[in-house]
């Protein structure tokens, strides 16, 4: 017979599990809801509610996915209630005062320019080109926390990356 795993999580081990992958929550969390305030309070909720629950934890398969997956849909919610309205909607992820060159300027401003278009996408879109390609998660990692078929992933991914590809080129292409 198997060991029974272990019933109750200390407050040291359910820290070590969550500094694994909080960095991630939050950046899903900002990415859906720009305001940095925001993002931050969306981890603090997601992590109380997995503190609360932490006994179950255990039971759990992937406790990141699981995490990310709550992360996901308490943005989502924030976006959908009467408290959205006061989403601060100006992002700030890229900042560094000094650059003065002017190969960093072109950078800061295609930065600014796909933030933008991020923005724009669908949300579901959205959510998958962060998975994939800002969180570097696999197709079936990234399935599983939006409960969709790889494949419908991938036809999503190619959208999302085709809309982004467009309007970077358009941007660029503008005035030649």
């Amino acid at each position: 017979m198997k060991n029974s795993p272990k019933k109750n999580l200390t407050e040291a081990d359910f820290i070590s599990i969550i500094n694994v992958f909080k960095d991630k929550l939050f950046r899903i969390a900002k990415r859906l809801l720009v305001s940095h305030e925001e993002a931050q309070d969306a981890v603090q909720e997601v992590v109380l509610k997995l503190w609360i629950q932490k006994d179950k934890m255990i039971y759990y398969t992937n406790v990141e996915a699981f995490a990310v997956t709550m992360t996901k849909n308490y943005c989502l919610d924030r976006l959908k209630s009467k408290q959205a309205t006061n989403l601060q909607l100006i992002h700030s992820n890229y900042r560094d005062q000094h650059e003065r060159l002017a190969k960093k300027m072109e950078a800061r401003d295609s930065v600014s320019h796909l933030n933008r278009l991020m923005e724009q996408l669908p949300v579901q879109q959205k959510m998958i080109v962060q998975l994939r390609d800002i969180e570097q998660l696999e197709f079936a990692q990234i399935a599983e926390i939006m409960s969709m078929t790889e494949g419908a992933i991938r036809v999503a991914l190619s959208r999302g990356r085709t809309t982004l590809k467009e309007a970077l080129i358009k941007i660029h292409e503008y005035g030649t």
